[in-house]
């Protein structure tokens, strides 16, 4: 007993008080803070990400026969048929193959392949 009184002796009173109460300026740089963030996080994260999502779906969405295109594996081809899931793309004379829509990263301009193949 007498060890816990020596330790309430040396430990200070103003320990135990509560804490004094936050100027209300502390509340508003808070909010302001917490808004800036939130700003930040928007413009710099979402909206870029919404608008990469919307091109993407634009582009599949326009996606039709004889386009030249780019798949996220890094094939290059001409589309010869669309459906409603896939694309089917020539990489050559005679070598198709089917893929899903959201697999195609890019359309090229015409012409882009018989650059690439000269």
């Amino acid at each position: 007993m007498k060890a816990l009184m020596a330790l309430f002796a040396v430990v200070p009173a103003t320990a135990f008080a509560e804490a004094a109460p936050q100027p209300a300026m502390g509340d508003a740089f808070s909010w302001v803070f917490l808004l800036g963030f939130a700003a930040i996080f928007y413009f710099m994260l979402w909206r870029p990400q919404a608008k990469r999502q919307k091109e993407h779906k634009n582009l599949i969405e326009g996606l039709a026969k004889n386009d030249e295109v780019v798949t996220a594996g890094g094939m290059l081809g001409k589309v010869t048929k669309v459906t409603e899931e896939f694309a089917v793309i020539e990489v050559a004379d005679g070598v198709q193959f089917p893929v899903q829509k959201v697999a195609v990263t890019a359309v090229l301009p015409k012409g882009t392949i018989k650059e690439v193949k000269a």
